[in-house]
C-alpha cells in the first residue's frame, strides 16, 4: 500500500485512520519509601515558624478589630425615640411646630434680606417646603426710589417683627447716610420652644438654591442659652453653603459643618471644629440630599446621606473640656481676663456648652457682611466694612439676579425633617 511522506519527520504514515496514542507512564513512587527530610531539624523549625507567623496574624486581626470597635463604639446606633417628623404634605407650614423669624437686621450677620412670613418667601406645595428669596420692589409696594431714600419700614407698627431691638424692626432709607430698605426678602423658620433635643439625631432632606450670594443653612441654637449670649452657649451648623457656581471658591458644590463655641466673636473657636464636604461632580443644588446630625454627651458628628459618611466628628473628653481645648484661660476681653462660662456645667464629659437642649433653624440669607463671602473673591460687588455695602450690592442686581435659579430653584427646598431624642420611647410613642 502506498503511503504519503510526513514532511516534518521524513517518516511515512498511514494515509487514513487514527494516530496511535502515546501511553502515559506514571513516575509516582509506589510502595514504601524513605522520607529523610522529616527527621531534619530544619523542617521542624520551619513548621514551628509557620505556626508562630499565623498566630501573630490572628493576633493582629483581633487587635485591629478591638481598636476599630473601641473607636466607633460611641458612634454605634443608640436607642432613639422619634419625636418629630414632617414631610411637608399639608397646604401650609405647621405653626404648632414652626415659628417665623421676621426682622430686618440680618441677625448679626449683615445679610441684606428682610425675613418674612410672606407666602411668596416661605410656602409648602407637593414638592415640600420652600424658602425662596425675592426682590423687595417686585413683591411689595415699596418702589426702587423709596428703597434708596425717604421711606420708613416699621415692622413694629404692623406687629410682624419677632425681635425686640428697634434696629431689627425699623429702618429709614437715607441716601445721605447710605441706609437703604432691604433690597431682597427671604425667610427664616425655627422650632424654638416647640421641638428641641438634648442628645439625639436630626435628619433634613433638602436641596440648596442656585444663585450668587445666596446662603442656605440648616442649623441649631440653644433653647435657653444657659451659658450666656452667642457663642457662649454654642451653635451647631449641620449644613451651610453658598449658592454661587462651582467656579467660586466654595460654591454650591461645597457645604460646611461647624460647631461654634467661645467667649465672644473674636474668641469663637469654630475653626477647631469645622469640616467641609465637596461634591466632585455636580453640586448640592442638583437634587435632594440628606444632611444629618448625631449627638451624644461624648461626641457630635454630622453626616451626608448616610451615618456611614461622616463630615464633622468632634469627640469630648472629661480631662480635656472645651474650656481647656480652646486655651481660654489666658484670654481677655477689653483687657479683662475672662472666667469660664461653663464652670457650672453638670456634664462629666467636658462637652459644655453642648450639653443643653437645642432647636432647629432653616433659612436662606442673601449676602452677608461677616466674612462668609470674602471680599474681593468671585467678583463680589461690595466690601463688608463699606457704609454703602447695601447700595453697591443692589447696584449689581443685573449681574447676580440672572444667576439665581428659576422658580423654586432660587430657594431651598426641604422634603422632610426628622428629629429623634436619645433614649427609649414610652408606650405612647413619646419619651
Amino acid at each position: 500500500m502506498n503511503t504519503p511522506m510526513d514532511r516534518n519527520s521524513g517518516r511515512t504514515t498511514p494515509a487514513d485512520g487514527p494516530k496511535p496514542r502515546k501511553r502515559f507512564i506514571s513516575y509516582r513512587l509506589r510502595g514504601e519509601y524513605e522520607k529523610p527530610w522529616l527527621s531534619d531539624p530544619k523542617f521542624t523549625r520551619t513548621k514551628a515558624n509557620n505556626y508562630i507567623m499565623w498566630a501573630f496574624i490572628g493576633l493582629g486581626i483581633a487587635v485591629a478589630g478591638a481598636v476599630a470597635y473601641l473607636q466607633v463604639r460611641g458612634s454605634l446606633p443608640q436607642e432613639m425615640c422619634l419625636i418629630y417628623s414632617d414631610d411637608f404634605q399639608g397646604e401650609s407650614l405647621d405653626t404648632s411646630k414652626w415659628n417665623y423669624e421676621v426682622a430686618l437686621d440680618g441677625f448679626g450677620t449683615g445679610s441684606f434680606d428682610w425675613t418674612t412670613s410672606d407666602p411668596t418667601n416661605v410656602y409648602v406645595d407637593e414638592k415640600g417646603l420652600h424658602i425662596v428669596p425675592t426682590l423687595t420692589n417686585e413683591t411689595t409696594s415699596i418702589t426702587t426710589d423709596e428703597m434708596w431714600n425717604g421711606y420708613t419700614l416699621n415692622l413694629t407698627a404692623d406687629g410682624s417683627c419677632t425681635e425686640t431691638a428697634a434696629s431689627s424692626c425699623v429702618v429709614h432709607s437715607n441716601s445721605t447716610l447710605g441706609v437703604m430698605i432691604n433690597p431682597v426678602r427671604s425667610a427664616r423658620i425655627n422650632t424654638k420652644d416647640k421641638v428641641g433635643i438634648r442628645y439625639g439625631r436630626v435628619e433634613v432632606k433638602a436641596k440648596i438654591p442656585e444663585g450668587d450670594w445666596l446662603w442656605p443653612a440648616i442649623w441649631m441654637m440653644p433653647t435657653d442659652s444657659v451659658y450666656g449670649v452667642w457663642p457662649n452657649s454654642g451653635e451647631i451648623d449641620i449644613m451651610e453653603a453658598r449658592g454661587n457656581g462651582i467656579d467660586y471658591p466654595g460654591g454650591r458644590n461645597v457645604f460646611y459643618s461647624t460647631l461654634h463655641w467661645g467667649l465672644d466673636s473674636a474668641t469663637d473657636k469654630y475653626w477647631k471644629t469645622q469640616k467641609v464636604r465637596t461634591m466632585r461632580r455636580g453640586s448640592f443644588s442638583d437634587d435632594l440630599y440628606t444632611y444629618g446630625l448625631e449627638w451624644d454627651s461624648k461626641y457630635i458628628y454630622t453626616y451626608f446621606e448616610s451615618r456611614l459618611t461622616q463630615v464633622l466628628y468632634t469627640k469630648f473628653y472629661a480631662n480635656d473640656p472645651l474650656w481647656d481645648r480652646g486655651d481660654f484661660s489666658s484670654a481677655s476681653i477689653n483687657d479683662t481676663l475672662v472666667t469660664n462660662p461653663w464652670a457650672n456645667s453638670t456634664s462629666t464629659t467636658g462637652n459644655a456648652p453642648f450639653d443643653q437642649e437645642f432647636y432647629i433653624i432653616m433659612n436662606v440669607a442673601v449676602g452677608a457682611k461677616n466674612g462668609w463671602f470674602p471680599d474681593n473673591e468671585g467678583n463680589k460687588p461690595y466690601l463688608d466694612d463699606a457704609t454703602n455695602a447695601d447700595w453697591t450690592f443692589w447696584s449689581d442686581v443685573g449681574t447676580w439676579l440672572p444667576t439665581w435659579g428659576k422658580g423654586d430653584a432660587r430657594g431651598m427646598t426641604v422634603r422632610s425633617v426628622k428629629m429623634w431624642q436619645r433614649g427609649q420611647c414610652s408606650s405612647s410613642g413619646e419619651l
